[in-house]
């Protein structure tokens, strides 16, 4: 997968006045979060369309995605596909205050359900996947952008994976594939701080400490695993790491900085390690 930025003049015009260029043509709504679009000869435009939520990605939301990439894969007509979300989200993070909250979810039940084992789509796809990709694209939505044969960032791309901040890692390949995108230093960066985007700071020292802090700040076990997650992708294939990434995060499920983190996120106040 190949990551390409984009230059600042192709975001002067409107979101949607740029689609609408390029995609005049909406096909008939089959889909309740996704918007297909075709105009352009073997092109189909897939628009993630949860605007008010950043397109924060639920059950729903995913399988419509999932459909409607399946079905444009299926398509003769079709040569390529462009996934994309709005100027403020491509997407971002399981909107967790509208399900089940996830701080009630068991090691039990994580691994049994082999929880979040349906998330590779793009791969399994025949034609090429390219993701334009503007706004946040956090957690989730960032590891959907990671599945793309081709990502392509906009200036405005704010990417990250603050999982940390759950008490919990990626769980949806973002250990893996952005290990091998970006290398493992900026890697580890992400994952264990949990920022969005990498800063350069002056003063290596300085910064050196100052992130020291910041990852001690973290649930310990959560950061642990993220370490673990991140040097494996250098040890294993990707399906051997994706696979172990997805156990290690099942396993956070046992901790009570998971329930803590995620409570303390469903409550927006700042949560307390108890680092077990």
């Amino acid at each position: 997968m190949s990551f390409v930025a984009l230059p600042r003049h192709t975001l002067r015009a409107p979101y949607a006045a740029r689609c609408a260029r390029f995609f005049s043509t909406t096909l008939p709504a089959r889909y309740k979060n996704v918007i297909v679009s075709r105009s352009e000869p073997g092109v189909a435009l897939i628009v993630l369309n949860r605007p008010k939520a950043l397109n924060a990605l639920n059950a729903v939301h995913f399988n419509d995605i999932a459909s409607a990439l399946n079905e444009a894969d299926q398509d003769a007509s079709i040569g390529a596909m462009v996934l994309t979300g709005s100027d403020r989200a491509f997407a971002v993070a399981i909107s967790w205050s509208r399900h089940q909250r996830k701080k009630d979810k068991s090691f039990a039940e994580a691994y049994t359900s082999n929880f979040l084992a349906n998330w590779e789509v793009v791969p399994k796809l025949n034609k090429p996947v390219i993701a334009a990709v503007s706004g946040y694209a956090l957690s989730g939505g960032l590891e959907l952008a990671l599945q793309a044969d081709i990502l392509l960032a906009a200036p405005s791309a704010q990417l990250g994976q603050p999982e940390i901040n759950l008490g919990v890692i990626p769980g949806g390949g973002g250990t893996q594939r952005l290990a091998r995108l970006i290398g493992k230093s900026r890697a580890m960066e992400m994952i264990l701080t949990g920022r969005i985007g990498v800063r350069e700071e002056s003063g290596v020292v300085h910064a050196a400490v100052t992130m020291a802090k910041e990852i001690a700040s973290k649930g310990r076990v959560a950061v642990a695993a993220g370490k673990e997650a991140v040097n494996a992708a250098f040890e294993m294939s990707l399906a051997e790491g994706l696979r172990f990434e997805r156990r290690l995060f099942h396993s956070l499920f046992a901790t009570k900085d998971q329930k803590g983190g995620m409570a303390a996120f469903a409550e927006k106040r700042k949560p307390e390690w108890t680092h077990l």
